[in-house]
């Protein structure tokens, strides 16, 4: 019997795949769980059109994160560490820091998972951290440090 699985099967496939498995197999357990469905014209179009679907979705999501990646790549984010005597700092900038404070002067909402800060910043200056929008799209986003 030829099915389209739901979902991944192990030895079988993953998703979306046409597998021939057998009768009583796919009887028994791949329906009943919803883990396939049978491979039938109408569900063989189905399957298309939810491919095509998802791959507009990707596109438009990776566009998005482009556009994003332009936006961020011309602004800066001023922040404010406590400092000592001799400019020693008290504590590091973190990428939570760092998006509270984009939020608050642009505006723009940044998960703080996706912000990259490669070294502790611990001190004064203009730093770069790596903004990760998508799998295939990043950004550069520069931090300015002053004393408060």
């Amino acid at each position: 019997m030829k099915v389209i699985l739901l979902q991944d099967v192990k030895p079988h496939g993953k998703k979306g795949d046409v597998v021939e498995i057998n009768d009583g197999y796919a009887r028994n357990y791949i329906l009943p769980k919803k883990l396939g469905v049978e491979a039938t014209a109408a569900n063989a179009n189905d399957l298309k059109l939810q491919k095509a679907n998802q791959e507009k979705i990707a596109a438009k999501q990776l566009a998005d994160a482009k556009e994003l990646a332009e936006k961020l790549e011309k602004i800066k984010v001023n922040m404010k560490i406590k400092t000592g005597e001799g400019g020693k700092t008290f504590g590091s900038i973190t990428a939570k820091e760092i998006a509270a404070e984009l939020k608050k002067q642009h505006n723009l909402d940044i998960d703080k998972k996706k912000i990259v800060v490669a070294d502790p910043i611990k001190s004064v200056g203009s730093f770069t951290v790596t903004v990760k929008l998508h799998t295939q799209v990043s950004a550069d986003l520069s931090v300015n440090v002053d004393s408060e």
